[in-house]
């Protein structure tokens, strides 16, 4: 039985929240105090006479020939269905984020309507999300799993603009982030025709995870984006995860020359984690699916099986695909990119313990005339401080085999900080390497105090070859054309210090986007480094330790660190903690790796000093709103971590402890936002 519970009018009224601005709280209106007046289980109807006597008390007198669309809602025995009459463009659905997820579906009629999973607001909303409608008399949209009491019900809006305020205080000014919802992992990235395509993990549908698709972004100096929108959505199959994308350059698969394939793991728990394709034969912007998908299914039924990385290897005239398979690299080798025959693996016993393989990446660099394939593994978990990170291999391939140089214990990471995974690179980019990372870690991604998009690329970084006792390793340095971000210098000169040197308010101007440049050469000190702080006393202190020969960076005094305390670490590491420490309380293997440690985002990471040669260092901060990137001595060693300060850091202070430091031919750039600075 069909109980129609409500029947609504809705009316372009001033007083109502504006269309264009997703996150403003709901306000009081006449209609929602009519609504208030009547049981949802209640049909009824709304005349204009009614309607014009009410919308007159409260706010004088209007005139009713703005009649829009109705939306009605029903309940029925398996969940609430919504109908909209002569559908806007958009419905936009009240999201209340820390609720459960329910069951959303546009209904079509079509064998691809897919379930999405939302966090419906029950009480109260936290923001909107958009659902794009389709052209016509009427928009069908169910929803199960939820009670028809849920607030939500009462507070759907229409409109034919999604256009994104910013209104969120961390976003950054000169990163990538979405307009609004959830980003993980940079994938499918791809240089072609003068623009970068940069593809990301994307939720749509709210700012945590869920709802797998493929965003978009372009750009033709990897600074400067344009968001165009989703390419590649969830469906039947499942979630869209991670994978790449290549050239077709002599149409090996029969969708045209030229043709951009994408190939990405649907993954869902009735089907797993198979490998698919689709194809664009409009630079990017929209796929087409490939009827025959899957392409590639685990040959032992494995259930981590994910993150397909393509690649051309001319030497066998072939096409290869590496897959990350739980604690190991599979390699396949296909002829038309459709049927894909299993080669190799590599990496189980290999690298950081305990952890879980993620994904991959296989280049060839060289130096000296030498080349060398390096391998890419990103890993969650197995970060030295918990949760993710990116770890590398550096060895020959031969079409056949990966043989790493080094043996299985010895671990390289591409980043020393602790928000710094997926990092893939760009394909057909020629001669040069460029890479992007994703900014977070897993443990506490879904929890940062971010709401109106959650997740930040860090900035693009071209990746080099260099010999350190006598072994390649990989060097990762930002990439040239960030530089043209700079705006004009201020030199902060030369200076000598044996305590502190004071830099106070030096940082005012830059409005928290600014690059830090230096040399510093700490001599006999036992610490030197310097403190980015506050008036606030909120303080990140990234100094040398000399007696531990590291790097460090300590955000325990950043600013806001409490959701540290609701992070969650990985099954994989909690087994782990138990297995070495035998349940003791209060340790575990992330905390006796980290300095400083308060929690699971309020502690110090560090890198070896040991990567780099001479006595002098010489630094590159960047520091953007909510994250600190720190590339010394090109490269050699990188560090990303968040941050999130209640005011922006305004002053500079160089210090040096038991000794004298020097630093040399200092720097201070504001950089040029590249986002939207509205709300800032």
């Amino acid at each position: 039985m069909l109980l129609s519970f409500l029947h609504l009018p809705l009316f372009a009224m001033p007083f109502l929240p504006k269309y264009s601005e997703p996150y403003t709280k709901i306000r009081a209106s006449p209609i929602a105090a009519y609504r208030s007046l009547h049981s949802s289980s209640i049909a009824f109807a709304m005349n204009k006479q009614f309607l014009s006597a009410l919308l007159a008390l409260f706010s004088g007198a209007v005139s009713t020939t703005a009649l829009a669309q109705h939306i009605h809602v029903s309940q029925e025995a398996d969940g609430v269905v919504v109908t909209i009459e002569n559908p806007k463009k958009y419905l936009l659905i009240p999201i209340e984020e820390e609720r459960g997820e329910v069951k959303m579906r546009l209904e079509t009629g079509n064998a691809a309507d897919t379930w999405m999973d939302v966090r419906l607001a029950q009480l109260s909303t936290d923001y909107y999300v958009p659902l794009r409608l389709p052209e016509g008399e009427k928009a069908v949209v169910r929803f199960s799993e939820v009670s028809p009491q849920a607030s939500a019900f009462r507070n759907f809006k229409l409109a034919d603009e999604w256009n994104v305020k910013n209104t969120d205080y961390y976003r950054p000014l000169y990163h990538h982030t979405p307009s609004y919802g959830w980003m993980n992992d940079p994938n499918g990235l791809i240089y072609k025709d003068g623009e970068y395509h940069l593809y990301y993990q994307y939720n749509p549908y709210g700012s945590k995870w869920g709802n797998m698709h493929w965003g978009h972004a372009v750009s033709r100096d990897l600074v400067r984006w344009k968001e165009l929108g989703s390419a590649i959505a969830r469906d039947t199959l499942g979630h869209i995860y991670s994978g790449s994308t290549m050239i077709d350059f002599n149409n090996s698969a029969g969708f045209g020359k030229d043709a951009l394939i994408a190939f990405y793991t649907s993954a869902s728990d009735e089907n797993g984690q198979l490998q698919c394709l689709a194809y664009s034969t409009d630079n990017g912007r929209t796929f087409t699916k490939y009827a025959g998908n899957p392409v590639l299914r685990p040959f032992d039924g494995l259930k981590d099986f994910r993150d397909p990385k393509v690649f051309w290897h001319e030497p066998a005239k072939a096409w290869y695909m590496i897959v990350s398979a739980d604690k190991e690299m599979r390699f396949y080798r296909s002829a038309d990119l459709k049927k894909w025959d299993y080669v190799s693996a590599f990496g189980r016993g290999y690298g950081a313990q305990p952890n879980q393989f993620e994904c991959p990446d296989f280049f060839p660099l060289t130096l000296d005339g030498k080349q060398k394939y390096v391998m890419i593994v990103n890993i969650n978990p197995g970060c030295l401080f918990g949760g993710s990170a990116t770890e590398y291999f550096v060895g020959d391939f031969d079409g056949r085999e990966f043989k790493c140089d080094t043996p299985p214990n010895r671990v390289k990471w591409l980043d020393y900080g602790k928000d710094h995974y997926a990092t893939v690179t760009f394909s057909n980019t020629g001669d040069r390497v460029l890479a992007m990372p994703w900014i977070s870690n897993w443990q506490y991604a879904n929890v940062t105090p971010i709401r109106q998009y959650r997740g930040a690329n860090g900035l693009p970084r071209e990746l080099s070859l260099y010999r350190h006792n006598d072994d390649y390793y990989v060097a990762t340095d930002v990439a040239r054309e960030v530089r043209a971000l700079r705006k004009t210098p201020l030199d902060l000169g030369t200076f000598a210090t044996a305590k502190k040197h004071e830099l106070r308010d030096v940082l005012t101007s830059t409005k928290d986007a600014f690059e830090l440049e230096f040399d510093l050469t700490p001599g006999k000190s036992v610490q030197s480094g310097f403190t980015l702080y506050n008036a606030k006393g909120e303080k990140v202190d990234i100094y040398i330790d000399a007696k531990q020969h590291r790097l460090v960076m300590d955000r325990t005094k950043s600013g806001l660190v409490a959701f540290g305390e609701r992070a969650v670490p990985h099954d994989i590491e909690t087994a782990y903690d138990k297995q070495v420490y035998g349940g003791a309380k209060g340790k575990t293997f992330r905390k006796a790796n980290s300095v400083n440690y308060v929690n699971d985002f309020a502690l110090g990471t560090w890198a070896p000093l040991d990567l780099c040669e001479g006595k002098t260092y010489h630094f590159d901060v960047f520091v953007d709103k909510c994250s600190v990137e720190i590339f010394v001595d090109g490269g050699r060693i990188a560090m990303t971590n968040l941050v999130f300060p209640t005011v922006p850091y305004t002053s500079v202070q160089f210090y040096s402890k038991k000794g004298e430091t020097t630093v040399s031919n200092a720097r201070l750039y504001p950089l040029q936002p590249t986002v939207p600075t509205a709300g800032h």
